[in-house]
């Protein structure tokens, strides 16, 4: 049992829900969703608020400006990607409080909030994956 207690502390402790981050994110609290997909993805589709980092692009210099005292909350198109547990880890790495958002913009969607960028909120097939 006291394994099983563990495993879900630490899940608890690396992930967060859409509910949870957007409660987060309209209560002031010290949080950034950054989205890890390349950039035309989020051009086209993000949430509010984020920032763009590609996980490939996340080095010490591109991201030297930002606050290590901020929670960042990596997220990517949905459980078919993981642009966004790639991004997480190299967030980690550099030494941030890091959270990966289950399920991405596409269960953030799901779950009824708002996207921002020149599809907002529609949704279709890709023709490239913006992982």
């Amino acid at each position: 049992m006291e394994a099983q207690i563990k495993h879900y502390e630490n899940k608890l402790a690396f992930e967060i829900d859409p509910s949870d981050l957007f409660d987060a994110l309209n209560n002031g609290e010290k949080v950034i969703a950054i989205d890890a997909r390349k950039a035309f993805g989020f051009e086209a589709e993000h949430i509010p608020t984020a920032i763009n980092i590609p996980h490939r692009e996340m080095t010490l210099e591109r991201t030297q400006h930002l606050d290590k005292e901020v929670l960042y909350v990596t997220y990517c198109d949905g459980i078919g990607c993981n642009a966004s547990t790639k991004g997480a880890l190299n967030m980690t790495k550099l030494g941030f409080k890091v959270k990966e958002l289950i399920g991405g913009i596409e269960w953030w969607k799901l779950d009824g909030y708002a996207t921002e960028g020149t599809k907002g909120g529609q949704t279709g097939l890709r023709m490239e994956c913006a992982c």
